[in-house]
C-alpha cells in the first residue's frame, strides 16, 4: 500500500479529528494542524488530540493558517504528499458578528494552503467547501452543475472564494485540487454551536431550545462516518482534467484543468422538527421549543445532488438520523457524565 504523508488542516477540530484517525488506522503518516483556535471550548480539541496522539502515525503542529512563514517552512520541511484543508472559522452566523475572520481564515489562510502546494509537489489538495455556498438556489436537489453566485452569508462567500481560488491554482500551476461540498454534518465530538449539541445539552438539561424557522427547517443532514468515507476515496482519487469540458457550457464543478468539485450529502432531507423528535426519543425527555423566525444568512431547505461522488469514487452517504443521533447522544452522556 502507499502510504501517504497527508497535511490535515484543523485536525483538532470536529471533521478533522475523525479524518485524521481514519488515515493514521489505515497507515498514513498525519501531520495534524491546529492553532485551538477558541472559537470553541478548547478542552474539546486538547480531548481529541490526546485520542489522535494515540499513534506514532500522527503529529500535532501549532500553527495558524495565516502566518505566511511558518506555513512556508512547514510545506519545505515536511514535503507532503496531499493536503486535506478542514481549517476555516465556520459558522454562518457568527459570520454576522465577526466578519474578519472569515476573511483572515477562509481566504488568507486558504491562500497560505495553496502557496505551500504550489510549491512543493504535493500531489493533490482536497478542501472543504460547503452547501451554503448554493445561496438562493432552490432547485433540490442542489447540483454542484448548477452556478452558485448568490451566497447568503460571508462565510458563504469565502467557501465560493475558495473554490474559485483553486480553480485559478489548478489552472496556473497545474496543482490538482478538488473541493467539497459539505451538507450539515453531524455526528459525535461535534462542536458546541452546532444544532445537535445545543438541542441534546439543552433537552437533557431540561433547558429550551431554540428552534429556527418555527422547525419547517429541511436539511440533507450527513453524518460524520459518511463525510470522512468520501474525504478519503477523494483523496485518493486526484483531480484530472475533464476532456469534454467547454468554455461555452463551461459546467462549474469540473474545468480544462485538473479540478473538481463534488458535494457529499445524506441525498436525503430531514424536517428540523423530526430532528428533534429522534432527539427527543433517545434522550427520553421532550424538548421545551422557543419557536424563531429565520435567521439572517440561513436558508430554508438543502439536499445533495451526490451522483458524481457516486460514480467518481463509488460512495453513497446513507446514515440514517436515528442511527447517527443515537450515536452522538450516546457520545454526549460519556464525554459529559450526563
Amino acid at each position: 500500500m502507499f502510504q501517504m504523508k497527508i497535511l490535515v488542516t484543523g485536525a483538532a477540530g470536529f471533521i478533522g479529528f475523525h479524518l485524521s484517525k481514519r488515515f493514521t488506522a489505515a497507515g498514513h503518516e498525519v501531520v495534524g494542524l491546529d492553532n485551538l483556535d477558541p472559537y470553541y471550548d478548547i478542552n474539546l480539541k486538547k480531548a481529541r488530540l490526546a485520542i489522535l496522539e494515540e499513534s506514532s502515525l500522527f503529529r500535532h503542529v501549532n500553527i495558524d493558517l495565516q502566518d505566511d512563514q511558518p506555513m512556508s517552512d512547514l510545506f519545505k520541511e515536511e514535503k507532503f504528499t496531499h493536503v486535506v484543508n478542514l481549517a476555516a472559522q465556520a459558522g454562518v452566523r457568527y459570520s454576522i458578528e465577526n466578519p474578519k475572520a472569515y476573511i483572515n481564515s477562509n481566504i488568507v489562510g486558504f491562500l497560505n494552503v495553496l502557496e505551500g502546494c504550489r510549491h512543493n509537489e504535493v500531489k493533490h489538495l482536497v478542501y472543504a467547501s460547503s452547501s451554503s455556498v448554493y445561496g438562493m438556489n432552490t432547485t433540490m436537489p442542489l447540483s454542484p452543475h448548477e452556478g452558485v453566485d448568490h451566497p447568503m452569508s460571508l462565510y458563504a462567500a469565502t467557501k465560493k472564494s475558495s473554490e474559485m481560488m483553486a480553480h485559478s491554482y489548478s489552472n496556473l500551476y497545474d496543482l490538482p485540487t478538488t473541493g467539497l461540498r459539505f451538507f450539515t454534518v453531524y455526528g459525535p465530538w461535534g462542536r458546541p454551536d452546532m444544532a445537535l449539541y445545543l438541542f441534546t445539552k439543552n433537552i437533557i438539561e431540561e433547558k429550551p431550545i431554540n428552534v429556527f424557522n418555527y422547525g419547517k427547517m429541511r436539511r440533507d443532514f450527513t453524518y460524520v462516518d459518511d463525510i470522512v468515507e468520501g474525504i478519503v476515496r477523494v483523496t485518493g482519487n486526484i483531480a484530472t482534467p475533464n476532456p469534454e469540458w467547454n468554455g461555452v457550457t463551461h459546467d462549474p464543478c469540473t474545468s480544462s484543468v485538473p479540478y473538481r468539485v463534488y458535494n457529499i450529502g445524506n441525498n436525503s432531507v430531514v424536517e428540523l422538527s423530526r430532528y428533534i423528535e429522534v432527539i427527543e426519543e433517545v434522550v427520553g425527555k421532550k424538548a421545551i421549543y422557543n419557536y424563531m423566525p429565520m435567521q439572517p444568512g440561513d436558508v430554508p431547505a438543502t439536499e445533495a445532488d451526490v451522483e458524481d461522488l457516486v460514480r467518481d469514487v463509488g460512495f453513497k452517504p446513507d446514515t440514517t438520523v436515528e442511527v447517527g443521533i443515537k450515536n452522538f447522544v450516546d457520545w454526549y452522556r460519556d464525554y459529559y457524565g450526563k
